[in-house]
């Protein structure tokens, strides 16, 4: 049996790993790449990112497309978030060989229907149901601009996804996204592979911290949104220290922070230093309003962070309800924290991590599920 061969297009380049989906699309092209399959990596380029020495190592070509923002990435028809990222040279090259297709995430589709791509098998890989998220978006953001902005990008999400009927599998991420899309396309494969991360192995310490945290990228409206309501209406009210760490975050929550004494921000924290908060806090306080996709965070406290205390949103689809505590309102956050907080992390409790996340969560388990496929489409 010959090497399996694999188109990947990303919606970004993947390196470095650091936030939300890009995480996933490393590691899979990692472990991907260590089970034997011969990648070829279609990258958008914009955010200052640029190309990987670490990629070009994994795979066997990688290409980088420069994404075309502002008025060049507009279409009437199309969202943003797809047109912006077509590019003649990504057509041109999907076609150097035969080998199928994933597509990594909805905005990486603008080529999925094209006439010269008909005849190649095609993965997609929805790391959300997109016109969900930014429907939600539009609910929760307060700014006009943007609110008229993700109520168009959902509409147009949503016709755009209507047309994968050219899909021959889906891998979703988190099972409530599995059902949707086994249910809108039954004639499909369709697998639930959970999103590969950077973690192996439990790394959690037994004992106490005396600390709570909240972490994630704060630049991001549902995560500040998170943070304030922790401020303002969880931690305002108790005199346990709490830590809010992670990339960009506002003036507004930086002011909200220096307003309680008990409360610290730690702005833009590098991964060593993010490790050793997430590894010596006692509880994670993680709550979200968005239930779309799975929350990385959510993994990277559990394999080496205490306790983990979330509202059911940020469960949804996850298959890790037996591994957190959970509170849907401030009154049941500040009841649990204060409860855990006299409450040693146990030996029990590490292994119990270990016996769930080892299987559902392996990197290699899952890589492989992904081989198995390619090599019955493909041998």
């Amino acid at each position: 049996m010959r090497k399996p061969e694999l188109h990947i297009v990303s919606f970004a380049i993947p390196d470095p790993p650091d936030y939300g989906g890009i995480i996933d699309v490393y590691y899979k092209v990692k472990y991907l790449a260590e089970a034997g399959v011969k990648i070829y990596l279609h990258c958008s380029q914009y955010d200052n990112r640029k190309p990987s020495e670490q990629l070009e190592k994994w795979c066997e070509k990688v290409w980088y497309y420069p994404r075309k923002t502002g008025l060049s990435g507009l279409s009437l028809k199309l969202p943003y978030t797809v047109f912006s990222r077509r590019d003649d040279s990504l057509l041109h090259n999907l076609q150097s060989t035969s080998a199928p297709i994933l597509f990594d995430g909805l905005m990486t589709a603008y080529y999925l229907h094209h006439p010269a791509l008909n005849n190649r098998k095609k993965i997609f890989r929805p790391q959300n149901v997109e016109q969900d998220y930014y429907r939600l978006l539009a609910v929760r953001t307060k700014h006009p601009l943007k609110k008229i902005y993700y109520k168009r990008e959902a509409t147009l999400l949503k016709r755009f996804e209507n047309r994968l009927q050219n899909v021959d599998a889906f891998f979703t991420v988190a099972e409530h996204d599995y059902l949707f899309f086994q249910k809108k396309y039954p004639e499909a494969s369709h697998e639930y592979i959970p999103s590969f991360q950077p973690y192996n192995e439990v790394k959690s310490k037994a004992g106490y911290g005396n600390y709570c945290l909240y972490q994630g990228n704060l630049s991001v409206e549902e995560n500040e949104e998170a943070a304030l309501f922790l401020v303002e209406k969880v931690f305002s009210q108790l005199q346990i220290p709490f830590i809010i760490a992670g990339k960009n975050p506002s003036l507004k929550l930086q002011a909200a922070a220096d307003s309680l004494k008990n409360c610290t921000l730690i702005a833009n924290p590098d991964k060593a230093k993010m490790d050793v908060l997430i590894e010596d806090a006692h509880i994670h306080v993680l709550p979200t309003f968005q239930n779309t996709g799975l929350k990385l965070k959510l993994l990277h406290a559990l394999f080496q962070g205490r306790f983990v205390l979330v509202n059911n949103e940020m469960l949804t689809g996850t298959g890790l309800e037996s591994l957190c505590e959970t509170a849907d309102d401030a009154a049941a956050f500040m009841k649990t924290i204060q409860h855990l907080m006299s409450q040693p992390f146990d030996a029990a409790n590490i292994a119990k991590r270990k016996e769930i996340l080892l299987n559902a969560y392996n990197n290699r388990t899952n890589a492989e599920c992904i081989v198995t496929y390619l090599q019955q489409i493909f041998p």
